[in-house]
C-alpha cells in the first residue's frame, strides 16, 4: 500500500492534469451544443465500431455451427434432387405427369483426416454405423464424387479416396453417353485416367465426365471430372483419357455419404442370377 502511495504521489501532475482535462471536456460538452453533438457522434462511432468487431468475433466463432447447418441442408436438397428418385411408371397409371420413388438419400459427414500424396489415398469421416453408414456406400463433395467406404467402426468411417489404384468407377460422357472406368494412375491429386472407352467414341478436350450409375454407390450423373487430354495409343482399341477432377480432394470439409436404398434388393438378385 505504501508503494502505491509512493507511486501515486510521483505522478500527481500527470493525474492533476488529467483530471482538468476531464473537467475541461465535461464543461465543454455541458455548455456547447455543437461540441455535444459532435461528441455523440463520435461516441456512436466508437460503439459501433466495437459493435461490428464482437460481431465478427462472434460470426466466427459460429462458423463451426454453421456449416453443420449448411452441410444438413446441402443433404437434404440432395435427398430431394431428381438424381436420387426413380422413375415408378410401372407401379402407377401416368397421366400428363412424371412420378418418381426415391433411391438415394444422403448423410452429412466430416471429414477429419485424409491423404492426398500417398500411393493408396484413404479418408477417415465422423460418421459410422451407429449413423447407419455400411461398407460400399459412395461418398460425393460439393464439386463431385470423393471415394467409397471401405471400413465402418460404430462412429467413424474409412473412405477410399478416388486417388487410389485399386478403386475403378464406373463413369461416362455426358455429351455422347459411351461409358468406362475412373482410374487413378496419374500420381496427381487433381487428375485421373478414364480407361476403356473405345477408340469409335468421339471424345473431345472439354468433355464432361459423370457417374454411369446403377453401381450402388452412386446415382448417374454427379460430376467426376472434365477431359484435359486425349490421345489414341498404338496398338490399343482404347482412347488414353485424361480428366481433370471438379472435387478438391486435397482440402477438408463437409462430404456426403450416399445410400442406395435399393441396392439390398438389386446385389439379391444379382447373386441368385449369378449362382449356378
Amino acid at each position: 500500500m505504501r508503494d502505491l502511495f509512493r507511486f501515486l504521489f510521483r505522478i500527481r501532475n500527470s493525474l492533476l492534469f488529467l483530471l482538468l482535462l476531464g473537467l475541461s471536456f465535461a464543461f465543454l460538452y455541458n455548455g456547447n451544443a455543437h461540441h455535444r453533438a459532435r461528441a455523440i457522434s463520435g461516441s456512436n462511432a466508437i460503439a459501433g465500431t466495437f459493435f461490428t468487431w464482437r460481431k465478427s468475433v462472434t460470426e466466427y466463432a459460429n462458423l463451426k455451427e454453421v456449416n453443420e447447418r449448411l452441410a444438413a441442408e446441402n443433404a437434404d436438397w440432395r435427398n430431394r434432387h431428381v438424381s436420387a428418385y426413380a422413375p415408378v411408371e410401372d407401379i402407377f397409371v401416368r397421366i400428363n405427369d412424371s412420378i418418381h420413388r426415391q433411391q438415394y438419400t444422403c448423410l452429412p459427414a466430416k471429414v477429419v483426416n485424409s491423404t492426398w500424396h500417398k500411393p493408396r489415398n484413404f479418408i477417415t469421416l465422423d460418421k459410422g454405423a451407429a449413423n447407419g453408414v455400411r461398407t460400399g456406400m459412395g461418398v460425393i463433395g460439393p464439386d463431385g464424387i470423393v471415394g467409397v467406404v471401405s471400413d465402418v467402426s460404430p462412429h467413424f468411417a474409412s473412405v477410399i479416396s478416388v486417388l487410389h489404384p485399386d478403386v475403378k468407377n464406373s463413369v461416362r460422357l455426358r455429351r455422347t453417353g459411351h461409358f468406362g472406368l475412373l482410374y487413378w494412375d496419374t500420381n496427381d491429386p487433381a487428375t485421373a485416367s478414364v480407361v476403356d472407352i473405345a477408340k469409335h467414341a468421339r471424345v473431345a478436350v472439354g468433355d464432361t465426365v459423370e457417374t454411369r450409375g446403377g453401381d450402388g454407390a452412386f446415382p448417374a450423373g454427379i460430376p467426376v471430372g472434365v477431359v484435359e487430354s486425349v490421345s489414341q495409343p498404338p496398338g490399343s482399341i482404347y482412347h488414353a483419357i485424361v480428366i481433370r477432377l471438379t472435387e478438391d480432394l486435397t482440402r477438408s470439409g463437409f462430404v456426403y455419404v450416399v445410400d442406395d436404398l435399393q441396392r439390398a434388393e438389386r446385389d439379391t438378385l444379382q447373386r441368385t442370377q449369378a449362382a449356378p
